[in-house]
């Protein structure tokens, strides 16, 4: 049966290609090229999917190292050196940020209105105030470690959203090719229009194929950036308490 229907398909115009390769090969030049951006598209975003994984994958594990630091030591003087041997940990790069604004803001505390410090002793009872400032430095630096995170994001989004009307307009213009030529030949049986229909259609599944990973790595990698988020939000909260506590004079 099969033989008959790939010789009718031979007598009526129709070329019938049993591989995948073959029906890429032997479609028209717009649906070849809709195939070559597709494929970009897709390496593009598999790349930015395994380099986000492993990315992901340090920032958690140096997360736990700078807590695990930070938990350890008694006095915010003590982690600042370890906060240094951490480059990927948001939560470290948020207390550099917090610690040093609290650092600069002492400093400039101990000067007198003559620009000379003050002893010791009259240091540690300084007034710090602009807590505000170091909430400030706080948020930055938790919102500037958030957009270094989203980086990349977008390219999944745009990937997911447009590859399938990208592969849907391969198929378009395939079944008019596949028209146009049914209508030159005079034929329409199903023997015709098949192979025309199912080369058209390789655009759509290779938009879908595209677009299905960009999606769910994207709501995944979204959902981790904002637990992250909430992570940094809760240790810049926990380090205005121990400012407060310490060094501010009520």
């Amino acid at each position: 049966m099969n033989d008959v229907s790939t010789v009718s398909a031979a007598i009526l115009g129709g070329h019938f290609h049993s591989s995948l390769l073959e029906m890429i090969l032997n479609s028209g030049t717009i649906v070849q090229f809709v195939l070559l951006l597709l494929l970009a598209f897709s390496v593009v975003s598999w790349a930015i999917i395994i380099m986000k994984y492993l990315n992901f994958k340090k920032v958690r594990r140096e997360n736990e190292c700078f807590m695990d630091a930070y938990m350890r030591y008694n006095r915010l003087s003590d982690v600042f050196p370890e906060a240094k041997n951490f480059n990927y940990s948001t939560m470290a790069e948020v207390f550099r940020a917090g610690y040093g604004e609290l650092i600069r803001m002492t400093k400039a505390s101990r000067q007198t209105p003559l620009g000379k410090e003050v002893d010791k002793a009259a240091y540690s009872s300084v007034e710090i105030k602009g807590i505000d400032n170091i909430e400030r430095a706080l948020n930055r630096a938790a919102g500037s470690e958030t957009t270094k995170l989203e980086t990349n994001l977008a390219f999944l989004a745009t990937t997911g959203s447009a590859s399938p009307f990208i592969g849907l307009f391969g198929t378009v213009w395939g079944i008019m090719d596949t028209f146009k030529g049914i209508g030159m030949r005079g034929a329409a049986t199903l023997a015709v229009v098949a192979p025309g229909i199912s080369e058209a259609l390789i655009a759509t599944a290779a938009g879908l194929a595209a677009a299905i990973p960009a999606v769910i790595f994207y709501n995944y990698y979204l959902n981790r950036i904002k637990a992250m988020a909430m992570e940094m939000d809760s240790f810049s909260s926990e380090f205005l308490n121990i400012v407060e506590r310490n060094y501010v004079q009520k």
